[in-house]
């Protein structure tokens, strides 16, 4: 959305943000001028958006994922820690910050409780998660987590855990946060994907006042990003002003070497055209930022971009410092890893899964500050009064 001709600054709050829209809405500026900035600009005249009514509410749906501080509103009772278990970490690739960064999450609460936690890197491909997942099993650990990977694409090593009775609860693994019971998991720990995918096509909807031509980013080889990325393409064209410029599929492990050509060649095809990128992960951006940088663009410029997930510590600094990076929808990924120990806890325990589900968050260049990374407060000490009484 652009606020200039209401002369919006940088930094200003999301409820400002919310309040100046409807203005907009309501009153319009005129035709004609340049796109805007999500970050502001000098006053000038800019035209209506083409649909008022989802720029609306886009515009409050933003205000309010914006908001920080939010206190914890998970789990606040539970069975006690359950002694002596061990669990394995199975990671689709620990190149993706997301998945390491919830590998290192459930590591640290395992510290809290005396389990013991093994990581074993899939390494980002078909043969080498199986190879890990088979590693995992091999080690009859009480608890295995499918870390970031579709556990249909193991389906026979998935039956033969629950054959050896291993738990296991999944992290992104399935397209749905909760059980599952084919593939059987005790339970999948992840957003919602239909907020993660809504919000971050209402930050460009809101962020551009409707008028935006964007590049999506995507991993069709996995299931759960594949469906995230086409429910932001289905949001995006809710708004008639807003074009899908193309739909780029990159699997992760390969971001690094082809996010460069990419990017170059999408600069060749589209020049000014292409004000906004959106990806299913923030690394996309870290490997798109020196072919943008070579081709002399500005780091806090077009194209705009924010990531549909994980929110680590590179994208926040990206975002802080405005280098090719302007929001990042974060998963509270320390407070997951917690999530994902309580939930096996529970299942040790012959106790149901806690049902909860983590809410939709956005940290932009408005909100970032000093932080590394988004986690809800009092989730640490809450988690250990379950466990620890």
């Amino acid at each position: 959305m652009d606020l200039t001709c209401h002369g919006f600054r940088r930094g200003a709050t999301a409820l400002a943000l919310a309040a100046v829209v409807t203005g907009v809405v309501a009153g319009g500026c005129s035709r004609g001028a340049p796109r805007p900035t999500p970050d502001g600009a000098p006053t000038r005249d800019r035209a209506a958006s083409p649909c008022p009514d989802v720029t609306e509410t886009a515009a409050r749906a933003v205000a309010r994922a914006e908001a920080v501080n939010t206190a914890w509103e998970g789990p606040t009772i539970g069975p006690r820690a359950v002694a002596g278990k061990s669990v394995v970490f199975v990671a689709s690739t620990m190149t993706n910050p997301g998945v390491a960064g919830t590998a290192n999450g459930v590591r640290e609460a395992a510290r809290t409780i005396g389990w013991r936690v093994r990581v074993i890197d899939g390494q980002g491909t078909p043969a080498g998660i199986r190879s890990a997942l088979g590693q995992a099993i091999a080690l009859r650990p009480s608890g295995i987590v499918i870390g970031g990977f579709d556990p249909n694409s193991v389906a026979r090593q998935v039956k033969q855990a629950d054959a050896a009775g291993i738990q296991l609860v999944g992290w992104h693994a399935t397209p749905s946060p909760g059980p599952s019971a084919n593939p059987k998991l005790f339970t999948n720990v992840t957003s919602r994907v239909e907020d993660v995918a809504r919000i971050s096509a209402y930050w460009i909807i809101a962020t551009s006042n409707g008028d935006a031509d964007v590049v999506i980013f995507t991993d069709s080889s996995i299931p759960f990003a594949e469906n995230k990325s086409q429910l932001i393409r289905k949001t995006l064209q809710s708004c008639s002003g807003v074009k899908v410029l193309a739909y780029e599929n990159i699997p992760l492990p390969d971001t690094g070497s082809r996010m460069p050509v990419v990017t170059s060649s999408l600069l060749s095809r589209f020049g000014e055209r292409w004000t906004h990128s959106v990806a299913i992960n923030d690394v996309y951006f870290a490997d798109a930022a020196p072919a943008l940088r070579a081709a002399g663009r500005n780091g806090g410029g077009p194209p705009y971009a924010i990531g549909a997930g994980d929110g680590d510590p590179s994208a926040f600094q990206r975002i802080r410092a405005r280098q090719f990076q302007q929001a990042t929808v974060p998963e509270p990924l320390n407070a997951q890893g917690s999530q994902i120990i309580d939930e096996l806890n529970r299942a040790f325990a012959g106790r149901p899964p806690s049902g909860y589900v983590t809410p939709v968050h956005l940290t932009t260049t408005g909100n970032v500050d000093n932080s590394t990374s988004w986690e809800p407060r009092g989730y640490r000490e809450t988690y250990r009064r379950i466990w620890l009484g």
